[in-house]
Order: structure tokens, then sequence, then C-alpha cells
């Protein structure tokens, strides 16, 4: 059975984003003072305040690609009619890389020893998992890649042309008035677009596809995508390369806050041991600027991930009951509110009916607030997931 991870769990709890009102589920009752913890069914799992080793261990480059998630614009910054999230993913290594890239472009890579990147693509139609998007919609594929210094991302950006265009003799360059060191390239008649361009030490490829085959259209879209993804990139801190095994695992001790069973061998891992910027949501959602006005309405900034369950850290107290009303109105009718447990204040939990998708989804999935921290827990066991949620309170209150 495929189950989501934690990042694919908070996703989908804002998938349909529309409303930011109201509430279905049924909450724990508020008490007047914080429970004591220690009298709290918390089952086998850790609550006490702890620290993950920081230490790198030689997977910097995949810590330094979770930072660029927050330098990759969702497609609906790029155009409003973009509202459909597609999803964004981590590209530790080269060969991830190659998912989003001409498989002709591994050699660049290797040669120009490609570092990290981070890639987002979205719609204005919805698309399901594993189809193609139909003719008719305009999709961006956007796909950032980290190389060591300026002077190779130059040399990576035009091999990187070089090797696509040469993919068919029928390819032909474009050019931008705007972006002029812009490597671009179509196939008269197809209604798609490449793109190259490199930024400091980065190189932006997209692909975008439209529902005409207009080559002035097509470059005009990928000067309105450049538009909202270069400054992006400016406002970001790249990591220098000979500094990437100082960073750290943890350093906000977000993922210690996380609920778990076990702590032991815990390491660097892009959808089961991470930490993203919270815009990985509005790269999922099927209303970006709604689920962007969310982020923005309750200052979620970062989102902490461990298996299937996850922390949101919000602005303040009142802004994480906001994002608990928010991700819960736009569950969809697959799920039922259900009683949270009472000894846990603002807890509210939900459960999968028969119109849901167990194969893909927890029957049981909670949210817990505590301060300015919202955690969410999964499970597909009501005794079980009911033990996550005084756990994961406990555990927020003794880690402050």
């Amino acid at each position: 059975m495929a189950r989501n991870s934690g990042v694919a769990t908070v996703v989908i709890a804002l998938a349909t984003v529309a409303a930011l009102t109201g509430c279905g589920a049924v909450g724990g009752t508020a008490l007047p003072a914080e429970p004591d913890v220690r009298t709290l069914e918390v089952g086998p799992y850790q609550v006490t305040k702890f620290s993950y080793d920081q230490e790198s261990g030689g997977r910097g480059a995949l810590l330094e690609g979770m930072r660029m998630s927050e330098a990759v614009v969702p497609t609906v910054r790029i155009d409003p009619s973009l509202k459909y999230g597609l999803g964004a993913e981590v590209l530790g290594d080269s060969d991830v890389a190659l998912s989003f890239l001409a498989q002709v472009s591994k050699p660049v890579l290797d040669t120009r020893r490609y570092v990290t990147g981070y890639a987002a693509t979205g719609a204005d139609e919805a698309t399901a998992p594993g189809q193609e998007a139909t003719p008719d919609t305009t999709l961006v594929n956007n796909v950032v890649l980290r190389f060591p210094d300026e002077a190779v991302a130059k040399l990576a950006a035009r091999e990187l042309e070089d090797a696509d265009i040469g993919v068919s003799p029928d390819n032909q360059r474009l050019g931008s008035t705007e972006y002029p060191d812009a490597y671009i390239h179509w196939r008269p008649g197809v209604a798609n677009v490449g793109a190259f361009i490199a930024h400091g030490e980065f190189v932006v490829s997209l692909f975008i596809q439209r529902p005409n085959a207009d080559s002035s259209d097509l470059v005009k879209w990928i000067d309105k995508t450049l538009d909202a993804q270069l400054p992006a990139l400016d406002a970001f801190q790249p990591t220098p390369v000979d500094r990437f095994d100082s960073l750290k695992v943890d350093p906000e001790n977000l993922l210690a806050r996380v609920v778990v069973e076990d702590r032991d061998g815990r390491v660097p891992d892009p959808s089961r041991f991470t930490i993203v910027d919270a815009t990985v949501v509005v790269h999922h959602s099927d209303d970006g600027a709604a689920t962007q006005q969310l982020l923005d309405r309750t200052g979620a900034d970062r989102v902490a991930t461990i298996d299937q369950d996850s922390i949101f850290r919000v602005r303040d107290e009142d802004a994480g009951r906001t994002l608990i009303d928010g991700l819960i109105d736009t569950t969809g009718e697959q799920y039922d509110p259900i009683e949270a447990p009472k000894d846990v204040p603002g807890a509210k939990c939900l459960q999968l009916n028969d119109s849901g998708d167990l194969e893909h989804e927890y029957r049981y999935r909670c949210y817990v607030p505590y301060k300015r921290y919202v955690g969410i827990v999964a499970s597909d066991k009501e005794p079980e997931v009911r033990q996550k949620v005084a756990a994961q309170y406990a555990l927020l209150a003794n880690s402050l």
C-alpha cells in the first residue's frame, strides 16, 4: 500500500482551499489552563524535549535543496490562471534532476558538477497524478538547478540548451528581448517551449506548454515566468558549496517537535525527514491564491515532516487556530468530523469515510495546536491517533 508521506498528508489537506472560515470538526474541550501533560495517555511516543544530531553526515547538498524550497515561486505567482499546483520536489542529486530534464542532459550535469535543486509545476487545469496535461492546458514546469559557481552555471546553461535542442533536428532557437541571455527553443507547430538561463550560481530550466503553437506567445510566457522567478532567487541566500557540511539538520528544532515513536537513525530525506518552506502546500493546492492567502494570514513559514506527521510553524497562537480551521474547511467530503481527545486543548479530528481512498490516505487525521505550532498527525487506528494527539501536545509543551 503506497501511503502518503507527511508532506503529502499536509498538501492533501490544502488541495481544495477555497474558504477560510467555519469549522466542521468537533474540537476538544478548551481548558482554563494547560493540562498537566504527565497525565496524558501518550502511548509509546516520545514526549521529552529533544534535539536530533545536527551533523549533515555528507548530506549537505540535500539540506541545501530543502532550503531552496523558499527560492522557487508557486506558478500562481507567475500568472493567476495557474492556480493548480501539480507538485514540487527537492532534486538532491543528478538522477532525480533528470526526471525534469531530457536524459541527454546527464553528461552536462556530471561534467559541470551539479549540486542540488528544486522543481515546481503548475497549470490552469487540474491534472491527475501520473497523467499528462490536456493539449488545451497551460502548464509551467519551473526547475532551479544549483552549480558550484557562476562561471560553471553559465557553461551549464549553454550546454544544457545544446543538448536539449539537439534532441530533434526540427528544433529551432528563439530569442527574448527582455532576457537576451536566455537560451530558448521550440519545435515549430508544437505548442511548447524550453528555456535555460544562468542566474548567479543557478540555472533556471523552464518547460512551458500553451494551447496554441505561437512562438511569440511562448516567449512571452518565458518572460513572465522569469519575471517572477529571478527576483525570488535574488532574495535567496545560497550556502557556499564548501560550507554545505556546516548546514544543520534541524537548526530550529522543528523536526524535534514532530511526534515519533523512535528517534533513532533519522537522517535527512526529501519526504520523510525534512524541513521545507510552507509554500510547499501552494505547490500542491487546487487553489494556489487562496492557499497562499491562508499562509500569509497565519504567518506560516516552515513545515517539518517525519514520516506521515508534520508540524507547521505560524505567527502566534491565534494564527494556529486559524490555520487549523482553514485546513479542516478544505479537506473535502471524504472526511467527517469526529470527537477529539477532550484533555488536549484545541485538538480537532477527522475520519475518512467510504468515499475516501484508503490506499493513499490515512483513516484518521488530527490537528494539535500549541502556541505558534500546529501538529498534524495521522493513523489508520483510532486508539493510535488519539495517543499521537496527546503525545504531540505533550511534546510541544515540553519543547518550550
